[in-house]
């Protein structure tokens, strides 16, 4: 079937109409999808642990001429976070885009994380992925579906020493992402993931910043041999969730540089 929709009108990278929310969206990766998204058309609601420290960011995704607002969610208390998002749906209107950036993970080998350890890891990543979906999911549904682009990683792909508490919460939302999108594509809800490489951020300048580390670490990303920048993944996550992906869902990108390939 060839689409025979004139070239003028063709808008399905526009994300115009859209309202997205993104975690942990004050910096790193989170502040660049925010800026990808508003470039891209859509409004964006910011979740922050501190929306007046955001407010900085939130003037820049207006200069888009789009609609920006900020609200405190700290993904660790997931009762406020319900709350919060209802309160954003009430003031502005559905949330058809959801971004579960929020996460984190430790350096500590398998001999010796503790449950506590474990436990806070999972939290992050994977529990706060699978009950905020939940949550819009129950609100997209009533309102013709959405889009929910889940940031795992390529440590949820592939084994890295020292990181067994995180690899293990990244592949879970890896394989949490194909369910939830087998479970609700009957809503119209489509649900992927992005796995990237390390990415040059404000979270991985310390580590980056050993020569030694990352040097390994570029060897490692084995075809393009380069650190990643924040806006190989927000251009990535700005098409999944855009109408270009209409037919794609319960996938996971590998934004790697060939890492995973090897």
């Amino acid at each position: 079937m060839t689409d025979s929709t004139p070239a003028a009108t063709r808008t399905l990278f526009s994300l115009t109409g859209s309202r997205a929310l993104v975690t942990a969206a004050s910096r790193g990766l989170g502040r660049e999808i925010a800026l990808e998204l508003a470039g891209q058309g859509a409004d964006v609601v910011l979740g922050v642990r501190d929306p007046d420290g955001a407010a900085g960011l939130v003037g820049e995704l207006r200069a888009f001429g789009v609609q920006a607002s900020a609200i405190r969610m700290d993904v660790l208390d997931l009762a406020a976070c319900r709350s919060a998002i209802d309160g954003a749906i009430a003031e502005h209107g559905p949330i058809d885009i959801l971004i579960n950036n929020a996460g984190g993970g430790i350096d500590a080998p398998a001999l010796e994380v503790t449950e506590e350890d474990f436990e806070r890891v999972w939290q992050l990543n994977t529990r706060s992925t699978f009950f905020l979906s939940q949550h819009l999911a129950k609100h997209m549904r009533g309102h013709g579906g959405g889009a929910i682009v889940n940031i795992a990683s390529q440590a949820g792909l592939v084994a890295l020493p020292g990181e067994s508490s995180y690899c293990s919460a990244k592949a879970a939302v890896v394989h949490l992402t194909r369910c939830l999108a087998v479970e609700w594509g009957q809503y119209g809800i489509r649900v992927n993931a992005v796995a990237p490489t390390f990415v040059e951020t404000d979270g991985t300048a310390a580590a980056l910043s050993d020569d030694a580390f990352r040097a390994d670490t570029v060897d490692r990303i084995a075809a393009l041999h380069r650190i990643g920048q924040p806006r190989e993944v927000s251009g990535a996550v700005a098409f999944l969730a855009s109408p270009s992906a209409s037919l794609i869902t319960g996938v996971t990108v590998p934004i790697d540089g060939g890492w995973t390939a090897r």
